[in-house]
């Protein structure tokens, strides 16, 4: 069974502060499943590191529908670049027959459930993140971690 799952799940240090989300039990998942890295943001032409960003006005579905940005903490927007990411991970999903992607919690990409507010305080809210919402409209179960 072949899987997508956030690059930094596994370790890999494409976070926007330049480090990694490792987490053991994604790790472990290897042993059972192929799983296919991907990283949605330096996907979409975003660097690493990167200013933190959040999506502002809604969640992904939002920005999905052009009724939300994806706003940096200094004021740069990069929806589409978020948007770029989020049909590239479609995109390996669909190629490779993925029906299940893990993602990382609470990223405006990645988030499932719970988002970062839009406040750049700190505040969650319920949403997913453009990835997220992307791949739910195709029929993807998204789970994070």
């Amino acid at each position: 069974m072949k899987v997508v799952i956030s690059a930094c799940l596994l370790g890999v240090r494409c976070r926007y502060d330049g480090g990694d989300s490792r987490n053991q039990t994604a790790i472990k998942q290897e042993k059972r499943r192929q799983l296919i890295p991907v990283c949605p943001e330096e996907s979409g032409g975003l660097p690493t590191p990167r200013p933190p960003a959040e999506i502002v006005g809604g969640d992904g579905n939002d920005v999905l529908d052009g009724t939300a940005k994806v706003m940096t903490d200094d004021g740069t927007d990069v929806t589409e670049a978020f948007l770029k990411g989020a049909h590239h991970a479609l995109e390996v999903a669909q190629s490779n027959g993925a029906t299940h992607v893990i993602l990382k919690a609470r990223s405006p990409s990645c988030g499932c459930g719970d988002i970062y507010d839009g406040t750049f305080s700190g505040t969650l809210t319920s949403g997913d993140g453009v990835t997220t919402a992307l791949l739910k409209r195709h029929g993807i179960t998204v789970t994070t971690l």
